[in-house]
């Protein structure tokens, strides 16, 4: 797993006792988690002991791999990712978490990088692996401004929920699409501009009465008997210190100045199209049919926070 890493100060590779083989530092790996995180600026440090305070999301007591795979099989989109993806791809998701998606996607012959910003989190994703017996997940602790990946080295950079939390994700879009070879797939997920409005309106009201009231927030409502998971979404959601919010267009330009085919949202922005192949390209649509799918995606995404999901090919020149 080494071989897919590089140094986040030169970029040169890493032996296995994780000394660069270019500048000679040596990185630690406390409690077998790399770490191999530069220090970041005030808002970056603010945003990582943010999630090192309370780890998101969490596992519950009795948990099992039966259960990581149940709860994901729930999603449509988990279901469609795993069954797009060929059973050797070699894998980076950058901001994991604790873990659970790569978790679940650890099957076959799949090699999967998983790295973030806090270590807290990192520490549940790498016991949860090993309560599952799972060995194809190398937790990595590193920040988005020196990312300790080899360039062009994945077929899959996965990052959901996570540059919209960062001082400047059009720069870190840039950087996390060089891990990505020629051909390889890029998948982002960010909270939409417009279908995030309605937990915003949600927050404005939790703010003004101290965080008391909440209406309308289903899954506050769902989770009423887990205070534990409650308080995790209520502190991702209506706490966070760092928030962008970002439109189908903005992100296709992301896309277009980095040299990466766009290929499809999801949920898709065509009325009816229900691909059986996440990497299938769709059909293109007028920027007044992406206005009107956002508009929708208020009533569709706006109860789980508004992200969606675009998803390109890194060209090949």
């Amino acid at each position: 797993m080494v071989t897919l890493l590089a140094c986040p100060l030169c970029q040169a590779s890493l032996d296995a006792a994780l000394c660069c083989e270019g500048c000679g530092r040596q990185w630690p790996a406390p409690d077998g988690i790399s770490c191999l995180r530069l220090d970041a600026d005030a808002r970056t440090e603010t945003v990582r002991n943010f999630y090192n305070a309370a780890p998101f999301p969490g596992y519950p007591p009795g948990d099992s791999l039966t259960w990581l795979r149940a709860r994901a099989g729930r999603s449509a989109f988990a279901q469609l990712l795993d069954r797009s993806l060929p059973g050797d791809a070699r894998i980076a998701e950058i901001g994991c978490g604790t873990g659970q998606t790569s978790l679940f996607l650890a099957r076959a012959d799949r090699v999967i990088v998983a790295l973030d910003l806090s270590r807290e989190a990192l520490k549940l994703g790498a016991d949860a692996a090993r309560r599952y017996g799972i060995d194809q997940v190398t937790f990595v602790e590193a920040n988005l401004n020196a990312l300790p990946l080899k360039a062009g080295a994945f077929d899959l950079v996965y990052s959901s929920g996570v540059l919209h939390h960062t001082p400047d994700p059009r720069a870190a879009f840039s950087r996390i699409v060089r891990a990505a070879r020629p051909g390889g797939m890029i998948v982002l997920g960010l909270y939409n501009r417009i279908a995030r409005i309605p937990l915003r309106l949600r927050r404005g009201v939790a703010r003004l009465t101290g965080l008391r009231w909440i209406p309308f927030d289903p899954v506050l409502r769902d989770r009423k008997a887990e205070p534990a998971r409650r308080e995790a979404w209520l502190r991702d959601q209506y706490r966070h210190p760092e928030e962008h919010r970002h439109s189908v267009g903005e992100v296709r330009r992301w896309f277009a100045e980095d040299g990466v085919e766009w290929l499809r949202t999801y949920p898709s922005t065509i009325a009816g199209d229900e691909p059986d192949n996440l990497f299938e390209p769709s059909a293109d649509c007028w920027p007044l049919e992406a206005w009107a799918a956002q508009v929708g995606w208020m009533r569709s995404l706006g109860g789980e926070g508004g992200l969606f999901v675009t998803v390109g090919r890194r060209r090949s020149t």
